[in-house]
């Protein structure tokens, strides 16, 4: 039986999507870096200040979470794992920078700007902003700070990138998980409910994000064996991460203009770092391998996926080598920062 609470519920919910659908209407018209995460984020959490009740169902929340793991798992394809195949000293040395990118503005993080050892760890994870979200959300850090060193460092990579792409001919699609060609209808449904079942056993492995873990896992295990094929319906991954934006917007509270100007110094500088370790290690690569520096580069540049892939196509670079560094950078984010999340709450003295 539905219970009074239960339509309060329901009605908020309607209520903070509305307003998360106006936020991501605007972000997109103004080309705002990631504008279905940071629209609804903005317009949610202004309405939250304002008084109003903002608020996402769980089973709403657990379901957006499934369809966007599925989503980044549609990324992985047969090609994408024959040219690591192919190169498997790049993929390496990537996997390398990226422990070092992760404990270099970790450690930044926490010493210059007071941040957790938690919170560090998911502000300074170079890309996978919806899986950093949707831990940020589970483990109950700090949400705010997380997303607004995560929007810098977009915004630093991509606010000239689709200028320059669209004078060149070259567009960059809103919906990153979108596809020219997407999931027939019998197979998304089966690998939500596989999805769903693993989640469930995750949960009480008590992995965090379990259901997003879940679905990224059995969708890209799926993408790569070739058993199914395409991405999700443009609409459905759309409606995903402007709930999700949402749900980052109903954690926004107590927000002062200090502490956004503090993260907004912090994301600049991780960005900074993270790019030097990457060109660091991409002019060496090159050399070794005798790939074009071009190429290396926008391959290890520290995201977004779907940015750094059309700015590889703006430069000229080899766009499979480029595509396939980029989902294994997703790959290993995907077991990396949970990894670095446990050690990080292993270490945590009591009481701090």
């Amino acid at each position: 039986m539905t219970t009074p609470a239960h339509w309060h519920s329901l009605s908020s919910t309607l209520y903070t999507l509305a307003i998360a659908g106006g936020g991501a209407a605007l972000a997109t018209s103004i080309n705002l870096p990631a504008a279905l995460l940071t629209g609804p984020a903005l317009a949610v959490s202004a309405a939250g200040l304002l008084g109003l009740r903002m608020e996402i169902a769980p089973r709403l929340r657990d379901l957006a979470f499934l369809i966007i793991g599925v989503g980044i798992g549609s990324t992985v394809t047969p090609e994408t794992l024959s040219i690591m195949a192919q190169l498997p000293l790049a993929f390496v040395v990537l996997f390398v920078l990226l422990f070092a990118m992760m404990r270099a503005c970790q450690s930044m993080l926490v010493r210059g700007f007071g941040f957790d050892p938690r919170t560090a760890i998911l502000a300074a994870a170079p890309g996978h902003l919806s899986f950093v979200i949707g831990l940020s959300i589970d483990q109950g850090v700090d949400t705010l700070r997380v997303t607004v060193v995560q929007a810098v460092r977009l915004l630093a990579l991509t606010l000239i990138v689709p200028v320059i792409a669209r004078l060149m001919g070259v567009e960059i699609t809103g919906n990153p998980l979108a596809s020219g060609a997407t999931l027939p209808w019998l197979q998304f449904a089966g690998l939500l409910a596989v999805s769903f079942a693993f989640g469930l056993g995750l949960q009480r492995l008590r992995v965090p994000a379990a259901l997003l873990i879940a679905a990224m896992v059995i969708s890209a295990a799926g993408h790569g064996a070739d058993l199914v094929q395409g991405g999700l319906h443009p609409w459905l991954g759309t409606v995903s991460f402007v709930t999700i934006g949402a749900l980052i917007g109903t954690r926004f509270s107590g927000l002062s203009w200090f502490a956004l100007r503090a993260s907004f110094v912090a994301g600049l500088l991780v960005t900074t770092l993270a790019s030097s370790i990457a060109l660091l290690g991409a002019l060496p690569v090159a050399w070794l391998l005798g790939l074009d520096p071009v190429t290396v580069l926008a391959a290890f540049a520290p995201g977004g996926f779907e940015t750094m892939i059309a700015l590889g196509a703006v430069l000229g670079a080899n766009p499979g080598f480029v595509a396939a560094a980029h989902v294994a950078r997703l790959m290993c984010l995907t077991g990396l920062i949970p990894f670095m999340l446990g050690r990080a709450g292993r270490l945590r003295q009591p009481g701090t």
